[in-house]
């Protein structure tokens, strides 16, 4: 599950790093599209995942929970559709909303370009997610982590042809890159659609009969689930949207800088995002069939796992940064200096909070498995918004510090939520884990 997340993600590194080929004001463009873009993305992504902990649930109370299981993916699918329309909608009015947010009206125009095209990817995607939690509940990822990779591969070639115009194409600047995860995302959902009709692990779920049949029941409680987790995913990713904006503020060189940097902590970010998704199955089989020994030994392995992976990602930022922005720029060039000297700054920064961020993913996932929701919003609402984004505003403009401030608040907030969501956790293990939430 984490190679998947890894997989998915290097479709927008190398977005971003081809971007880097068109210079710094189209790297910095994508990054403003990217983020209005994610902001939709994550939101869905939060609301979707309420499929994995409810089939978990399912099938660890009657491991051959073929309707039950059929229903959930086939109404997350119903949620997907629903909020693609308005998300469009929002979408297509990129250019002036960033204009409305103080941005480069240049910068604006550009990123505009690119999201009228990379938002007809939102549907495609959540509906591989969708498909993604259904094949991990039933504990086979690797069909996921197989198409997630062939997607990557296609996505480098697409936008290798498409946004700088090779192989007979014309080059269609950053709209080109847009497409180019256009085509990758309905590969993906497409080639999982295609898997889970009929492989045999998958074909007696028969997840398109029925595809039209209401449950009310189950769609209130995938929502009542799903909306908390929307809103702690959109609390944590809009901090680093808002972030992104104010670099905006600052100039183009922070804002590239930035995007290099945001870019590399998403990439570790990946994996213990994955380990917090094996958690929540794991933890929910164990809450579905009450089995609290199980439950406990699956959460603390996970954050175990998560933790040991980010120190190590941690100590390569600090030893090795030039290294790691090599993969974006040029770091020899002397027009790129101020970004390369900028984005070491920042990710040292990174470097920081790695352990922050891997506890407290992993620590949102285990709860997850528990159907506790509610209270990790709580969470994340004040850490991020209440803590962590005021605090970096704060010191990057009334006390000068630039982008470095922006990048102390960012790291000041997923530490805050990192210990109150392991504080959760240990909370409800005292109280026996399965005992009514509080």
């Amino acid at each position: 599950m984490a190679l998947t997340n890894l997989a998915q993600i290097a479709m927008g590194t190398t977005d971003i790093m081809m971007m880097g080929w068109l210079g710094p004001d189209t790297l910095a463009a994508g990054a403003l599209g990217t983020n209005l873009y994610f902001i939709a993305l994550i939101f869905g992504i939060g609301l979707l995942n309420a499929a994995s902990p409810m089939i978990a649930r399912d099938l660890g109370r009657d491991s051959s929970a073929l309707g039950d299981t059929r229903a959930t993916v086939r109404l997350a699918l119903w949620s997907a559709a629903s909020i693609a329309l308005p998300s469009w909608l929002v979408l297509w009015w990129s250019e002036p909303i960033l204009v409305a947010m103080g941005q480069d009206a240049g910068l604006s125009a550009l990123a505009g370009t690119y999201v009228h095209v990379l938002q007809w990817a939102l549907l495609p995607s959540w509906g591989y997610l969708v498909l993604r939690s259904f094949v991990s509940a039933l504990e086979r990822p690797m069909w996921s982590f197989v198409i997630g990779t062939a997607a990557v591969a296609l996505n480098a070639i697409a936008n290798w042809c498409l946004m700088l115009g090779h192989c007979g194409c014309h080059a269609l600047g950053i709209a080109g890159s847009g497409l180019a995860t256009l085509l990758s995302s309905i590969f993906m959902f497409s080639a999982l659609g295609f898997v889970v009709c009929v492989a045999r692990p998958f074909v007696r779920y028969r997840l398109l009969a029925d595809f039209f049949r209401p449950d009310w029941a189950r769609l209130r409680e995938f929502w009542r689930l799903g909306l908390p987790m929307a809103a702690t995913f959109s609390f944590e990713v809009t901090m680093f949207n808002a972030a992104v904006f104010l670099m905006g503020l600052i100039g183009t060189d922070s804002l590239a800088a930035h995007s290099i940097a945001i870019q590399l902590s998403a990439l570790t970010f990946m994996v213990p995002l994955g380990i917090g998704q094996a958690a929540t199955v794991r933890v929910g089989r164990a809450y579905g069939a009450q089995d609290r020994e199980s439950a406990g030994r699956a959460g603390w392995t996970a954050f175990g796992l998560a933790v040991a992976f980010m120190a190590a990602m941690s100590l390569t930022m600090i030893m090795a940064p030039r290294l790691l922005i090599s993969i974006f720029l040029d770091t020899a060039a002397p027009e790129n200096t101020r970004i390369v000297d900028l984005a070491t700054s920042f990710l040292m920064f990174a470097a920081l909070f790695q352990i922050a961020d891997g506890a407290q993913v992993v620590g949102s996932g285990m709860l997850r498995g528990l159907h506790d929701t509610h209270v990790p919003m709580l969470f994340a609402l004040i850490g991020y918004w209440g803590i962590g984004l005021p605090l970096g505003a704060m010191l990057a403009f009334p006390i000068n510090l630039g982008g470095v401030g922006i990048w102390i608040g960012l790291a000041a907030g997923l530490t805050i939520v990192a210990v109150l969501m392991i504080r959760r956790w240990s909370y409800r293990e005292a109280r026996g884990l399965f005992q009514p939430r509080p």
